[in-house]
């Protein structure tokens, strides 16, 4: 009789094992609009997806919205901080083929470097759409 020799297979499956990761969290009543400082911003040690994992990703950056202390936050909760507020007195620029034509301007929304916002001339009273590209300065032209 011949025997068919009996070959034993070891499969070594890995099981999932937690991956060891933080979620940023308010520490304080954040109001929209404030820049978050370090003081504003806690560490809980857990995984919640969708959400900031360092301090360093939030600090100096503005709250959106209300942040409320313990609760998780979120990448849309924050926007780079406003160059030009609402109200405020702007200079307004427009260059186009080496001719710079400058006047102030009355910003209609609030904005960080490189957002669109509305702004009144004060010398035409047209509002006019710019880019935010300093604090107290918008480019009018060609927008992205």
């Amino acid at each position: 009789m011949h025997m068919v020799p009996l070959v034993l297979l070891l499969v070594v499956i890995p099981f999932a094992t937690p991956v060891l990761a933080d979620t940023l969290v308010a520490a304080t009543t954040i109001r929209g609009s404030a820049t978050i400082e370090p003081e504003d911003v806690a560490i809980r040690p857990e995984i919640t997806p969708g959400t900031l994992r360092s301090p360093a990703e939030a600090i100096g950056m503005e709250a959106r919205v209300n942040l409320y202390p313990g609760r998780p936050i979120r990448p849309g909760d924050l926007r780079p901080p406003a160059v030009i507020d609402r109200n405020d007195v702007v200079t307004l620029q427009y260059t186009k083929s080496g001719i710079l034509i400058v006047t102030e301007g009355r910003a209609l929304d609030r904005a960080a470097e490189g957002e669109v916002l509305r702004i009144l001339n004060l010398a035409s009273r047209v509002t006019v759409t710019a880019v935010a590209v300093g604090p107290g300065r918008a480019e009018v032209g060609e927008l992205p």
